[in-house]
């Protein structure tokens, strides 16, 4: 455990692993409000699917360069050279489904952009209400995996057209983006991200 006379959530307080920590102290819970931003984070969450997000969080920056920094425009005009590229790209997870996943959702995004309705952020907020929830947690172990509202994200993406969008996913998507503030009580992130919005 890392000992800066800081209280961390259990996850965040890995001292073998700066990177790890540094993403529970500067990014995971902060709300977020720009498309590119939650398009990665949507892509990066299916990414993890199967596998630690250490091993996603490590290969973030290969992901932002192979996927043109999550621009939805450039990802959603991806063709068969693109998605050789990616399977090829040893700096990501070479998925083929998962691959295939984040261009569908970038056209899904820009059909959200284009169409009638809230765009895709603002959608996705509108299941939260708007504004952050709060978890009052004071265990990990008490945090769920999903809830009723990560569950109808999930459905409610699905039928737009997006992939990788689970329950657990869109509930892990909505804690790294802010929809939820996730941290517990007692580590010193839970208070400040409440002012981050």
């Amino acid at each position: 455990m890392i000992d800066d006379g800081r209280v961390r959530c259990e996850w965040g307080a890995i001292a073998s692993d700066p990177e790890y920590v540094a993403y529970h102290d500067e990014d995971w819970g902060v709300p977020v409000r720009d498309e590119r931003l939650m398009y990665e984070l949507l892509v990066l969450e299916g990414a993890q699917a199967g596998l630690s997000w250490s091993t996603i969080l490590h290969k973030r920056t290969n992901y932002q360069r192979a996927f043109d920094g999550f621009d939805p425009e450039l990802v959603a005009g991806y063709g068969e050279l693109d998605i050789a590229r990616l399977l090829g790209d040893a700096g990501i997870v070479r998925n083929r489904a998962k691959i295939l996943a984040a261009i569908d959702d970038a056209r899904a995004v820009i059909a959200m952009r284009d169409g009638p309705g809230p765009g895709f952020v603002d959608h996705l907020w509108s299941f939260v209400g708007g504004s952050p929830l709060v978890g009052r947690w004071t265990r990990m172990g008490e945090i769920p995996a999903e809830t009723d509202e990560s569950r109808a994200m999930s459905k409610d993406l699905k039928q737009r057209g997006f992939r990788f969008v689970g329950p657990t996913i869109c509930y892990a998507l909505m804690q790294s983006a802010g929809l939820v503030n996730d941290h517990i009580t007692s580590c010193f992130r839970w208070s400040e991200v409440q002012v981050a919005d």
